[in-house]
């Protein structure tokens, strides 16, 4: 199972890709089912935050019921037609993403992001950008309406934010997000079993939640195989760096 032409096409111009059904829903349901039982077993309240920015059910990140979701599905076929053959890691653990319900009326704009950067709760060491090759979004339920917790994108931003990082560096987010004019951002709807592919430097964030449901997701990080820590700028200067299958659909150098 491999990405359409088409696919890569919205993954390049986009920095995102939807692609429904890759999750059989016998595992989709597994994994509500432990994750339900363990939210059913209480968390505590002053863990809350630490948990929304990290993951909940923490005891769950590493077991085979949500790295599943990843190695014993399509998902690695897909990334690897673009990431490369061989070049895309086993997860060995998953962020169980949960939103709950809200009741802000009306609900805050949606705020984007860059993962790896330092947030007292998120656990990325201060001084340090913990960047990564691809955001991979596996669905647990449905969101079929704006501000039900959606994964939000801001599409085209990784080119923007290439752009910005040659003129003044990787270490500059060190400093903050960039400042570019955005476009204005895209709330994804999705079904039980669909997986959402992004850039590692497309801006993101998530929707308030003003729906009656719960948003299940599971996120799970890939770092392309060549990819170098101790050169982490240089896939921020060349976004296309460690993606042979995009380089090849649109003939970049």
């Amino acid at each position: 199972m491999k990405l359409s032409h088409a696919q890569k096409s919205a993954f390049y111009e986009n920095g995102f890709v939807k692609i429904p059904g890759v999750v059989p829903q016998i595992m989709v349901e597994a994994a509500l089912r432990a994750i339900n039982h363990s939210v059913g077993e209480g968390m505590r309240a002053e863990d809350m935050v630490t948990m929304r920015a990290q993951s909940y059910c923490k005891e769950l990140t590493h077991a085979a019921v949500i790295t599943d979701l990843f190695n014993r599905t399509a998902v690695p076929e897909l990334a690897e037609s673009i990431l490369g053959s061989g070049q895309v890691a086993p997860a060995g653990g998953g962020q169980i993403a949960l939103r709950f319900p809200g009741l802000q009326d009306p609900p805050g704009r949606p705020g984007g992001h860059l993962d790896g950067m330092y947030t007292p709760t998120n656990g990325v060491p201060k001084g340090t950008i913990q960047n990564f090759t691809m955001l991979v979004g596996v669905y647990l339920s449905s969101v079929r309406q704006d501000n039900a917790g959606n994964l939000t994108v801001w599409p085209g931003t990784h080119h923007l934010f290439e752009k910005y990082f040659r003129e003044h560096g990787a270490e500059s987010l060190l400093e903050g997000m960039p400042k570019v004019d955005m476009p204005e951002p895209t709330q994804i709807m999705v079904e039980p079993g669909d997986v959402v592919f992004a850039h590692y430097e497309l801006a993101h964030g998530t929707a308030p939640n003003i729906s009656p449901n719960v948003r299940y997701a599971i996120y799970f990080r890939i770092t392309h195989a060549e990819f170098d820590r101790s050169q982490w700028q240089a896939p921020m200067h060349n976004i296309w760096m460690h993606y042979p299958g995009i380089q090849e659909a649109f003939s970049l150098s």
